[in-house]
This record gives structure tokens, C-alpha cells and sequence, in this order.
């Protein structure tokens, strides 16, 4: 198989795009309260809550759902440990060399502010460690992780962190709109 040659344009391109994702992503977070983060709109939601323990987990890391039983309402707290802990931690957890330090993925801050500067944190490893790479060994197989992702590229990898931030981050904006038209 041919050498292929990727100019450094793929690895711009891709980092304006995310970074387009993250201004939109942190421009909705902007003002989150802790009444919003935490808001339960309905009676089953999947959120994060505090153990007796004093520390806030996650109450279910992937909700379960069914043909019968629709999939139950995650809360705003829940989407942005998604998208920081469940994703862009887990990529740099599994899928590169420097990893820093992190404590439980299932622990997540409790407070707006905190979970935002969290996922803030988070995002910064992941697109520091995207940066880093050469256009070519974004094309190249990652050569580690879990799940089938040995042969898979970086830039998959990139792309499926997109589409992530994207998809939980118009569902955030969704319930902060909805939250502040409660009532009305």
C-alpha cells in the first residue's frame, strides 16, 4: 500500500471545527445555575447525586432502555459528564501515551460551575492531544484501546469525540431552554 500523504490541513480544519463545537458548547453553558445543571424534568431522569459518602457519581453511565421502555431523560449535570469524563477523558485514558492523573470517571463535580470548569479541563487534554499529532498519524491506526479500536484512526477517533460534543450539547441547550420556560 502507497505512503499516503495528507497535508496539514486535515489536522487544522479538524481543530477549527471542534473548536467551533466547543465556543457554541460553552457559549450555552454560559450562566448554567446549579437549580438548571441539576434539573430532573421528569420523575426518572438519570442525573448525577449525592452519596452518603459526601461525593457526587453519576447514577448510571449508559441508560438502559428498551422497545417498551423509552430511553430515560438525562440531566444537564449527566450530559456534561458525559461529554468530559465518558468521552474525552475516556479517549485519552484509553487511546494515548501521556495520560495525567485523573480520579473515579464516576465522580463529577456537584455545582455548575465546577462541572463546566471540569469538562473545560477535560476538553483541553483531548484537543491538546489531537493537536499534537501529525496529519499523517491522524490517518494512521491508533495501535491501542479497547473495543476494536486498535486498527481505527485517530481522526475516527476525533470525529466520533465530535459527534458526541455536538449531539449532548444540543440536548443541553434544549433543557436550558426548556428549564427557563418552566411555568410560563
Amino acid at each position: 500500500m502507497a505512503d499516503i500523504i495528507v497535508p496539514d490541513t486535515v489536522a487544522r480544519d479538524f481543530l477549527a471545527t471542534f473548536e467551533r463545537a466547543r465556543t457554541r458548547l460553552f457559549d450555552r453553558l454560559e450562566g448554567l445555575t446549579d437549580d438548571e445543571y441539576l434539573w430532573e424534568p421528569a420523575s426518572d431522569c438519570v442525573s448525577i447525586r449525592l452519596g452518603n459518602d459526601g461525593t457526587f457519581r453519576v447514577t448510571s453511565l449508559f441508560p438502559e432502555s428498551s422497545p417498551e421502555v423509552p430511553d430515560p431523560i438525562t440531566t444537564i449535570a449527566w450530559r456534561v459528564w458525559h461529554i468530559g469524563a465518558l468521552c474525552l477523558r475516556g479517549y485519552v485514558m484509553h487511546f494515548f501515551e501521556d495520560v495525567p492523573e485523573f480520579g473515579d470517571r464516576h465522580e463529577w463535580p456537584g455545582t455548575a460551575k465546577e462541572g463546566v470548569q471540569a469538562l473545560a479541563e477535560h476538553w483541553d487534554h483531548f484537543h491538546s492531544r489531537i493537536a499534537a499529532l501529525s496529519a499523517e498519524r491522524l490517518l494512521a491506526p491508533i495501535g491501542r484501546g479497547p473495543g476494536g479500536w486498535v486498527d481505527e484512526t485517530y481522526l475516527k477517533l476525533a470525529l466520533k469525540a465530535l459527534v458526541e460534543v455536538t449531539h449532548h450539547g444540543g440536548e443541553i441547550g434544549l433543557l436550558r431552554d426548556l428549564y427557563s420556560r418552566q411555568g410560563v
